[in-house]
């Protein structure tokens, strides 16, 4: 079975930084591609970036510059470390598995002071 399993969001304030987690179960993590997709209130959902399976990693153009994603294959894990916060960002953050199609429960950021 499938499982994905976000950590790490919580509140901060502008400018600020938050790491993500997200640990995966139930398939051959090293072998695919992770997205982080994020959903702010009110609006739909939003990719933010993606980790290919390569080491290659790609950003949405909100992203770029300030969020990084890794992986850590060797703990089923994919990371969103994201710096220079910014109210917009403010969001319910998603890992997704799009070969397996699975979401994880998603893990609230809000940026506030």
């Amino acid at each position: 079975q499938v499982q994905l399993v976000e950590s790490g969001g919580g509140l901060v304030q502008p400018g600020g930084s938050v790491r993500l987690s997200c640990a995966a179960s139930g398939f051959t993590f090293s072998s695919y591609w992770m997205y982080w997709v994020r959903q702010a209130p009110g609006k739909g959902l939003e990719w933010v970036s993606t980790s290919f399976a390569t080491g290659i990693s790609g950003y949405a153009e909100s992203a770029k510059g300030r969020f990084i994603v890794s992986r850590d294959n060797a703990k089923n894990t994919v990371f969103l470390q994201m710096n220079s916060l910014k109210s917009e960002d403010t969001a319910v953050y998603y890992c997704f598995s799009p070969t397996w199609r699975a979401w994880g429960r998603g893990t609230q950021v809000t940026v506030s002071s």
